[in-house]
């Protein structure tokens, strides 16, 4: 057996006009990747070396006859677009044609690119939604993995929707590269007690197309190989499959590892090939296969190298594999479940390759393991932004919070103390006009150096504007907190930052509108029974006078005496009037209720709005834009919503996302 070059060959007229092929490649190819053979050349029949026919010339391709190997022309010089073919030489020493030649097309093949389902289309939208709504309140490390997964199913859906590229991947000396060249048929890969062995990836696919696929892996045509042609007729099925051997994962090369890793975020499913000696070893599972439990239906676990192992050893092997396995978190496919097919072979002797092999034809026929690669790869993506997203307690900004951080800004601006001087405002005018005029006189005189004023003149004192400063930023770190209580870190610290941009001059606003929204200019108003008290008031005061000129003409004698009716109207007078006057306080004391009432629900409203508008507007939009992210995260998880509960008020608009 022998793995001949057809990828590179350029054919190109001799000096005797024929075509030959370039004899150095191939040669080079295979002492590069150490293919077995004399010196390096890979198997070389008893008729001459390198893969040379007795006549000393290069063994041609082509069509085969019974003649011998057809010369290639020119124009279908190089037909299979994705790299070496391997195929069985004859018994006879070489000198016959190549067994199971196959029949060429001219040019690359054209295959369809790979088609998502409409729910992996829908996840991977909502992803792309998500990211996109989150970069300015995550960093780029944190969405680093979903734009990765989001390129790579933009890369994976414009390929090869026909071919299932699957990695062998393993330990040192666990046997991959053995099984490799089994499944292929014929030693492509090389083996041997050297480590490491496999120093690059090479890819071995079993049909036309998947040069694309191979490329985006990053592996030169000089590592792409053919199966034998007899393994590939007798099973179709695996047509559309694309090997992959990887270089061992714990090689001591920190470059074969790097393109281990490289690799197998790529392909779309992986053979993990295990020996009895390293099967339990922590850095497989820890570092492989326990972050890539979400990927259990695209894994095959192969214990290679039973033909070790006496008696029951490999059953009892085989068990503790699949328990390590399930503590891994990995889903096995037993009993027709999805999940990772768990196989033990050896490759040396060929023992249970076959039915290695049959589990690949199911699969490769079934084409949906890119589409579950790329489902799994979610999956994974959306765990990782689960702590940025998801909270299992209540969160937002409630009513309550809204109601207790207004109360705190009136306090602030004063509306209490302002509701009560105007209170007292009203009832002073109302004294004023309803008392008697020798009281309203005496109070004219005490009053004339202290203008009266329905506002807090103590407002403006600095320990007291100090003090409202102090109490309006209170009034915003507590809303933030209650807001931002239950947030993902991320979300949390944006509330906090709105919240605080709307405290800058918060302060200087709200006086502001404690000066507009103080007292009205001018008289308050008067009831309409205060004409008639200050009427009769009035009369109590004439009453007064009329009495007491009754009086005084009778002690002149211009009158003539009669003491009982003057003396009748001034005590009528004197007491009506101080009666009159608390009359009309104990009736002042309603409508004066009501105007301090007005007056403080005036001064609060107006907090309440320069608050919501600085505060509690900013903090409500980004509690709805984490309300988005968290939609959308609930789209990408597969879910109608997140978990947890979101109400935003602080815009006078609630809504909610509940969940278990």
């Amino acid at each position: 057996m022998t793995a001949v070059t057809d990828q590179d060959h350029t054919e190109r007229p001799d000096r005797r006009g024929n075509t030959s092929c370039d004899d150095d490649r191939p040669e080079r190819d295979d002492r590069e990747h150490g293919h077995p053979g004399e010196d390096g050349r890979g198997a070389a029949g008893p008729s001459g070396e390198g893969g040379h026919d007795t006549a000393g010339g290069p063994l041609r391709e082509g069509r085969t006859g019974p003649a011998g190997p057809a010369r290639r022309t020119g124009t279908d010089a190089s037909p299979w677009d994705d790299g070496l073919i391997a195929r069985r030489m004859t018994g006879n020493g070489g000198e016959g044609p190549f067994a199971g030649a196959e029949s060429r097309v001219p040019g690359p093949q054209a295959v369809p690119p790979l088609a998502y389902d409409t729910t992996l289309r829908l996840r991977l939208e909502a992803l792309r939604e998500l990211v996109g709504s989150s970069r300015t309140r995550l960093d780029n490390r944190t969405l680093a993995e979903a734009g990765r997964v989001l390129q790579e199913a933009a890369v994976r859906r414009r390929l090869s929707g026909q071919h299932t590229v699957v990695a062998i991947a393993g330990a040192t000396g666990s046997g991959k590269s053995q099984l490799f060249n089994a499944l292929a048929g014929v030693p492509i890969s090389e083996t041997g007690v050297r480590r490491p062995t496999t120093a690059a990836p090479i890819a071995c696919s079993w049909s036309d197309g998947a040069a694309s696929l191979i490329e985006r892996l990053g592996i030169p045509p000089r590592l792409r190989r053919r199966p034998l042609q007899a393994t590939v007729d007798a099973d179709e099925r695996l047509r559309g499959l694309v090997l992959v051997d990887l270089p061992d994962h714990d090689s001591a090369a920190v470059q074969h590892r790097e393109q281990v890793d490289r690799v197998l975020a790529l392909v779309d499913a992986v053979i993990w090939v295990v020996d009895p000696e390293k099967y339990a070893d922590a850095m497989l599972h820890e570092r492989y296969l326990r972050p890539m439990a979400a990927h259990a239906e695209v894994m095959f676990v192969v214990l290679n190298q039973i033909d070790r192992l006496p008696g029951e050893a490999a059953e009892q092997v085989l068990d503790d594999l699949r328990r390590l396995l399930d503590e891994d978190g990995i889903a096995l496919g037993e009993y027709g479940e999805p999940g990772t097919t768990v196989l033990a072979l050896s490759a040396l002797t060929g023992d249970g390759v076959g039915d290695l092999r049959e589990a690949l034809a199911r699969f490769v026929v079934e084409r949906g393991a890119p589409a579950r690669r790329i489902s799994a790869d979610v999956d994974v993506a959306a765990a990782r932004l689960w702590p940025v997203y998801a909270t299992r307690r209540r969160a937002g900004l409630s009513e309550e919070a809204r109601e207790e951080f207004s109360d705190r800004l009136a306090d602030a601006v004063g509306a209490t103390a302002a509701g009560e001087a105007a209170e007292r405002a009203w009832l002073r005018n109302a004294n004023r006009a309803c008392g008697t005029p020798w009281l309203r006189l005496w109070r004219w005189c005490q009053d004339r150096g202290d203008p009266i004023t329905g506002r807090q003149l103590l407002r403006g004192q600095p320990d007291e504007e100090i003090t409202a400063r102090q109490r309006v930023e209170q009034a915003v770190r507590t809303v933030a907190d209650r807001a931002s209580a239950g947030l993902p870190a991320p979300w949390a610290q944006a509330v906090r930052e709105a919240a605080a941009r709307g405290a800058q001059g918060l302060p200087e606003a709200l006086d502001a509108l404690a000066v507009r929204a103080g007292l009205p200019p001018g008289r308050p108003p008067r009831p309409g029974w205060w004409p008639v008290a200050v009427l009769v008031q009035a009369s109590m005061t004439l009453l007064q006078f009329v009495g007491g000129l009754w009086l005084l003409g009778q002690i002149i004698g211009v009158v003539p005496p009669n003491l009982g009716v003057p003396v009748l109207l001034m005590v009528i007078g004197i007491v009506g009037g101080p009666l009159i006057e608390w009359s009309c306080r104990m009736a002042a004391r309603g409508p004066a209720r009501r105007y301090g009432q007005e007056a403080e629900r005036r001064l609060r409203e107006a907090a309440a709005g320069c608050g919501r508008a600085r505060v509690l507007d900013p903090v409500a939009a980004e509690l709805l834009r984490y309300l988005e992210v968290r939609e959308q995260y609930g789209r990408v998880v597969g879910v109608g919503a997140g978990t947890g509960t979101v109400t935003v008020t602080g815009a006078g608009t609630g809504a909610r996302i509940g969940g278990g």
